[in-house]
């Protein structure tokens, strides 16, 4: 593969990358819950073993894309460069106006499923297009790439295994809102990604 991206990718992982920082922004993170994957483990090992999620963060984000890297190659590198600067730029954008729903910070089963479609379309977009906009993402890319399996089943796993070492210490109720979002937000990303696809290669 060239050096250079090429342009449709990456237009796909900046229009993914934003949809997702606009809903993590307005409605997402309004819902207060946690959440499974990356973000979650890091807020488990903050709780338990008092360590930052700055550094857990980055080093389990560091370890997710090598992982990408060795299995999938420079491609993989240069559009998850664009996926996360990206989101990284339309989230400082975003974040310099007040979230448009506020209202939705007390309900958090309406803004769960909300959330999940923002997260479902901008993530989907992003790894459709070969990026990942998380180490998360990477995770489940590498996952699918070894196993053959569609991408939403790599997510479930380990939001599931998160959230269930999560019960330790959160509420099953709000456990329950993050597993609705999970799953809605899985199941949508592996869509997005096979959508159009030939049967029986995105099953």
């Amino acid at each position: 593969m060239s050096l250079f991206p090429s342009f449709r990718p990456v237009l796909l992982n900046l229009a993914g990358s934003a949809i997702l920082a606009f809903g993590l922004y307005n409605i997402h993170a309004l819902s207060g819950v946690t959440e499974g994957g990356i973000l979650g483990a890091t807020l488990l090992l903050h709780h338990w073993f008092h360590v930052s999620p700055a550094w857990s963060g980055l080093v389990m984000n560091a370890v997710c894309y090598l992982l990408g890297w060795k299995l999938m190659g420079a491609g993989f590198v240069l559009y998850s460069l664009v996926a996360g600067g990206g989101f990284s730029l339309f989230y400082a954008l975003v974040e310099m106006f007040p979230p448009l729903w506020p209202e939705l910070a007390q309900m958090p089963l309406l803004a769960s499923v909300l959330g999940a479609l923002f997260v479902g379309a901008g993530v989907g977009l992003c790894v459709r297009a070969g990026g990942a906009p998380g180490g998360d993402d990477a995770l489940a890319m590498s996952i699918s790439h070894l196993t053959g399996w569609n991408i939403r089943w790599p997510y479930l796993l380990s939001d599931l295994v998160v959230l269930l070492l999560s019960l330790s210490y959160i509420p099953l109720e709000r456990i329950g809102y993050s597993l609705l979002t999970v799953v809605l937000s899985g199941q949508l990303i592996g869509f997005v990604q096979g959508f159009g696809a030939k049967q029986g290669q995105s099953s």
